[in-house]
């Protein structure tokens, strides 16, 4: 899956907030992931997220 900066993705676990959506703010090796709830934001491994992504769309 391709994915760029500033897509909106939707992983499998929702977060302790309550949202399931997340903002892309770096994409590498790493991915750095904003929670769209609350603005918490993670470091994933690529191998996580591609392997926990539900869906995605780009930010509008």
């Amino acid at each position: 899956m391709d994915f760029q900066v500033g897509n909106i993705i939707k992983l499998k676990k929702q977060h302790p907030c309550g949202s399931c959506e997340w903002e892309v703010l770096r994409v590498g090796a790493d991915f750095r992931l904003k929670c769209l709830g609350c603005g918490h934001q993670i470091m994933l491994p690529r191998k996580d997220v591609e392997k926990n992504v539900r869906g995605k769309r780009n930010s509008e």
